[in-house]
């Protein structure tokens, strides 16, 4: 979740008019600053939250390892005070996924007493997080959604439309592999993948990634494959 409020949701103009205040309120609770290079854990998954993390700015990636070793990657978020933590701070229950730097970064950190004596002063300071979680908690299911009921070539084109349609909060990687982890597939898969939508003339690689040729043919595509 980012400290600054959604632009959209029931409680937007309260949100609005109260955001200076709550960003106040977390950073009463900073005890230091801390710095992380690229590849470093910012949360690791399976150990007890010990503070919340603010990044005012960089790049950050989410990913979560099953037993049998697969990984499936969330995305890469270019960060805007955005709180890591925030769920497991009030489940209570071990870091869920590894949130990793992708480059050196600065990170302010929250004691976690020190917050909850001031939402128990201020409980209706509450509602940025509910807000917020229930906002991430519906991207995330349409995210989980998508990857289980249908195939990749259609996943991998509805992200580059709604990428290039909308400012996504979780953005896709440079290499192959990690790509084809925040599909949930392995890279022969992806690679195969994306081989079908270049020869169908909707989307070319390019220095920059993939990139959408037909716009209106790929929205086509996507429109007969739900």
């Amino acid at each position: 979740m980012k400290i600054s409020p959604y632009p959209t949701g029931r409680f937007k103009t309260y949100l609005e008019k109260k955001s200076v205040a709550f960003r106040e309120m977390i950073y009463q609770c900073q005890i230091s600053t801390r710095y992380f290079d690229a590849g470093e854990e910012i949360l690791r998954q399976g150990e007890q939250l010990q503070y919340l993390y603010v990044v005012p700015v960089g790049r950050v990636s989410m990913s979560i390892l099953a037993a049998n070793g697969r990984r499936f990657q969330l995305g890469e978020a270019n960060c805007d005070y955005h709180i890591y933590g925030e769920m497991e701070y009030f489940t209570q229950t071990p870091c869920q996924w590894n949130v990793i730097a992708d480059e050196h970064m600065q990170v302010d950190v929250i004691c976690i007493q020190k917050l909850t004596e001031v939402l128990q002063k201020h409980p209706e300071m509450m509602v940025f997080f509910a807000s917020a979680l229930a906002e991430d908690y519906q991207d995330s299911m349409d995210i989980y959604t998508n990857r289980l009921l249908h195939p990749i070539t259609y996943n991998i084109a509805y992200d580059l439309f709604v990428r290039n349609q909308t400012s996504t909060l979780l953005g896709g990687f440079d290499k192959v592999n990690q790509e084809a982890e925040r599909f949930g597939t392995s890279g022969r898969v992806y690679r195969r993948a994306v081989k079908d939508l270049i020869e169908k003339g909707l989307i070319a690689k390019t220095e920059n990634g993939l990139e959408i040729i037909d716009e209106l043919a790929l929205k086509a595509f996507i429109e007969a494959h739900e």
